[in-house]
């Protein structure tokens, strides 16, 4: 139905600035994975408009000038910070002096007894999330900087959340890995670009590129589209046509016409949710029906917000207008407000943003398709987001110049719900041999983007070679070599 390539890695604009729905770093441990975007946007082979002043740690000879030419992927600093006690935090939480100063002593001590606990008696068997965050972080820190956080993204308590999150997402991230990364950093910095000895939760610089994530997606599209290839926008896809357990042909709807057409395919690669691909299926058994039927999801409200300056600097201390900071992103873990993320699209590419001189901004909310807050029209969720921008001194009412808002369906899907029988579901489409889930809601697990893309790869080579065991596109983020950690 989208009138534009790309999914949930679309870029949009708005009168001249180009906002992500939530951030997107190219970064992987996967080499195919590095290579291919780089096939497609070539590394920059001169500084960007914001490192004219400081040369960038890696351009690559002969590679392209991003102020003369746009097929382009950037080098980036990261920096991702939180937000709590109306302070700035290290993300992943380091234990520098200011994180020390800003907690406290009395909460650096439960920490500290915190952590020694979980080494000593660690919660057997991790069952729940909270088990496998308190596990790696103690209870104190898991209270401190996660719990809340991570109730508000998914609207569920971290108990009623099942532990694959935190394998698929943050497996190799723990306290002794934070102190393991900071000593070795005071050792041996490791500024190479593919940061192989760093876990990926760690890293301190990624690909992306010149207009956002979508310019990837973009770019393919017209290639394939030179190529011959047709790609049918505005269309819906509204069922499969199957013949001896084999998918024939897709049935697809034109949004604007009405007109429906079946087309005739050897295989089909799908990224739709399952709880919309399964019911397009004939004879599926009951209780796979069950399993889909019962697959919850998180949706995504984003305002992209623009701004004169900010009343912060990168300390957190408060000021007049104009201010910048040099975050990615920000956590906002404080409990008075609905906000999760704070996206700071300049600090991205500084060719997201229309005027140079302004801050261009991604206040993102999770929400619940028919909740209070996925029910307020556009210009009460934007004096809302405002208000709160303002109560936790970010900006004030006068800064803010323009504003837009965007509301994404199954941004993030759930592990809870009919989750811990998705395995069953898995069985029963891999019996079906043309047919190829892939990416986040494909396979509904919340991948982080190369490892969407490597399912992707794998299916492509099973259509190539049907000898090849399709459980491989299911394996993609369950190996233990990959999972955050070289």
């Amino acid at each position: 139905m989208e009138s534009q390539v790309g999914g949930l890695s679309r870029t949009i604009v708005y009168h001249g600035n180009r906002m992500d729905i939530g951030g997107h770093r190219f970064f992987s441990k996967y080499d195919r994975v590095m290579r291919w975007w780089q096939e497609v946007l070539p590394l920059q082979g001169a500084p960007s408009r914001d490192e004219l002043v400081s040369k960038p740690v890696h351009l690559a000879e002969g590679g392209p000038d991003p102020e003369r030419e746009d097929r382009v992927m950037l080098m980036r600093n990261r920096l991702s910070r939180i937000f709590y006690l109306r302070k700035f935090f290290d993300y992943p939480v380091s234990l520098r002096w200011s994180t020390l100063k800003n907690l406290g002593p009395v909460r650096v001590v439960r920490m500290g007894i915190g952590y020694m606990r979980v080494c000593l008696f660690p919660i057997k068997p991790e069952t729940s999330l909270e088990d496998f965050m308190v596990n790696r972080f103690g209870r104190e820190l898991y209270n401190t900087f996660f719990r809340d956080y991570t109730q508000k993204v998914w609207g569920v308590a971290c108990g009623n959340i099942s532990a694959d999150w935190g394998a698929q997402r943050i497996k190799g991230l723990s306290i002794a890995r934070v102190l393991r990364h900071a000593f070795l950093n005071l050792l041996r910095k490791d500024t190479s670009m593919e940061q192989k000895s760093i876990d990926t939760s760690l890293i301190e610089q990624f690909l992306y590129p010149k207009f956002g994530a979508g310019q990837l997606w973009e770019t393919v599209a017209q290639d394939v589209m030179d190529k011959g290839t047709t790609l049918l926008l505005e269309h819906r896809v509204t069922g499969l046509a199957m013949k001896a357990g084999r998918v024939t042909g897709v049935r697809v709807q034109d949004s604007k016409s009405g007109g429906e057409q079946v087309i005739p395919c050897d295989g089909v690669i799908s990224s739709l949710p399952l709880s919309e691909l399964v019911p397009m299926l004939p004879n599926v058994p009951q209780d796979v029906r069950q399993i889909s039927d019962g697959l919850v999801y998180r949706d995504f409200i984003t305002v992209g917000l623009l701004v004169k300056g900010l009343r912060l600097d990168s300390d957190g201390n408060a000021g007049t207008a104009g201010k910048t900071i040099r975050d990615n992103w920000i956590y906002i873990q404080e409990p008075d407000v609905y906000l999760g993320r704070i996206e700071v699209f300049n600090n991205w590419s500084p060719y997201l943003v229309a005027d140079s001189d302004r801050i261009w901004l991604g206040l993102e909310y999770f929400a619940n398709e028919g909740d209070a807050l996925w029910g307020m029209n556009d210009k009460a969720f934007i004096d809302m987001a405002v208000q709160e921008l303002v109560a936790i001194g970010f900006v004030a009412f006068s800064d803010v110049l323009d504003a837009t808002v965007q509301r994404i369906k199954k941004a993030y899907p759930a592990y809870f719900g009919t989750y811990c029988n998705i395995e069953r579901l898995q069985l029963f489409l891999d019996g079906i041999p043309n047919l190829y889930p892939v990416g986040r809601n494909g396979m509904h697990r919340y991948n982080n983007m190369d490892h969407s893309m490597l399912s992707a790869m794998h299916a492509v080579a099973c259509l190539n070679d049907p000898a090849l065991d399709k459980a491989r596109v299911w394996q993609v983020n369950t190996e233990e070599a990959y999972h955050e950690s070289a």
